[in-house]
């Protein structure tokens, strides 16, 4: 026989042999729902615990399954199914009861059935053949399931960063409606610990990378963490029951060279508002004071926030410096006031009050326990001295 003749003859019988399997597929497709249906029940604890209806619906979408193979092997120039098509048979609610990972799985044991039952599926001389196409179906599925799971994070990860912006903008302007526990949930937020605020600022805003570098970084550095990007400022809320001044401090190679400003530590993330007026607060004020450390406490730029119209600031000083030393006995107001106003010379106070040198010592040294700030530092006598000002005026009112 000429070669031509035998190749003739050998396409026609491969062509018969695949019309003959294709034929057995579609006959033996309620065997193979059936062996997919038990394999579901015996392998996955998740099927086993649906109610009777979201198993019916699984068994629904596993024939559909089977159903878009079969259709695929008639023609295999179209192309697969993908996954979101084998379960458009099933209502919208069960994709409530079924993630994607569980889908995953359903499909997984469907193919793993097709391939089982090749041999007795297929016709003879076909098996090679049957195996071979569900193979490459099998991996157009994958492809299918894993480009879902690809679209399913970055519509959440979109969604995250939109609900997380709407967060942190609702703590800066001081809004402590009851949706905000709600959301910082649905973001994950614990609530287990204290809270504070971290500010700062970028030599340019962040583009995409740089953000999801943020993000990651502020994540490794506290339990709870939400990230605000506005322009080229930075907002970071911090929460967790570690030590999160230190955790603000390893977060500083985030932030440009400007200062970055740390909110006094809350009780929880109600008091939030408080901890970001205050770091906002300092980082107007910041420039005031161009030998603070960095990061600095918002509360060591207590008198640069004064200057700048902080109430707050204000209140803090009498409450923490003036009212104590008034309080006090022992002439200490007197003492710390003359020792200010002679240019913080211990023997010019002593001469003005007629007292001996190691007098005004002694009461200096009162003065630093009563409010924290030592006088005889140059800087902490600073914030002593805008702390009497701001005192003196609101007892005159």
């Amino acid at each position: 026989m000429p070669p031509a003749a035998k190749n003739a003859n050998a396409g026609a019988a491969s062509t018969s042999t695949t019309a003959t399997t294709l034929q057995r597929v579609r006959e033996g497709s309620g065997l193979l729902t059936a062996a997919a249906l038990r394999r579901l029940d015996d392998e996955l604890p998740w099927y086993r615990d649906l109610p009777a209806e979201d198993r019916s619906w699984v068994g629904l979408v596993a024939q559909s399954g089977i159903t878009a193979f079969v259709t695929w092997y008639a023609d295999p120039s179209v192309s697969p199914h993908a996954v979101s098509d084998i379960f458009a048979a099933a209502p919208t609610d069960l994709t409530r009861s079924i993630s994607l990972q569980h889908t995953l799985q359903l499909v997984r044991i469907v193919v793993e059935v097709v391939e089982t039952h090749s041999d007795q599926l297929a016709a003879p001389g076909g098996e090679r053949d049957l195996r071979e196409a569900v193979l490459r179906y099998s991996r157009e599925v994958a492809f299918s399931a894993a480009e879902v799971y690809a679209r399913a994070a970055e519509v959440r990860g979109a969604w995250d960063a939109r609900l997380e912006a709407l967060v942190v903008d609702a703590i800066i302007r001081g809004d402590n409606d009851n949706s905000l526990r709600s959301r910082v949930a649905a973001l994950g937020w614990s609530g287990r610990g204290s809270v504070l605020v971290l500010v700062g600022t970028t030599t340019s805003p962040l583009d995409d990378i740089r953000a999801a570098e943020l993000r990651r970084a502020t994540r490794r550095a506290a339990a709870d963490v939400l990230v605000g990007i506005q322009g080229d400022r930075i907002v970071l809320v911090l929460g967790g029951e570690g030590d999160l001044v230190a955790a603000a401090t390893s977060l500083l190679p985030r932030f440009g060279p400007g200062p970055v400003i740390i909110g006094p530590e809350m009780a929880s993330l109600e008091d939030a508002p408080r901890s970001a007026a205050a770091a906002l607060a300092g980082l107007r004020a910041a420039p005031a004071w161009p030998q603070a450390p960095r990061p600095v406490l918002a509360d060591e730029l207590l008198p640069e926030r004064v200057l700048t119209g902080d109430h707050e600031a204000r209140r803090t000083l009498v409450r923490q410096a003036y009212t104590p030393l008034f309080e006090a006995t022992g002439s200490v107001l007197e003492t710390l006031s003359a020792y200010l106003a002679t240019g913080r010379s211990l023997e010019a106070a002593a001469r003005n009050l007629y007292v001996h040198p190691n007098t005004v010592r002694y009461r200096l040294r009162k003065v630093a326990e009563l409010t924290g700030w030592d006088p005889l530092d140059a800087r902490e006598s600073f914030v002593l001295q805008v702390a009497l000002a701001v005192g003196r005026l609101a007892a005159s009112r």
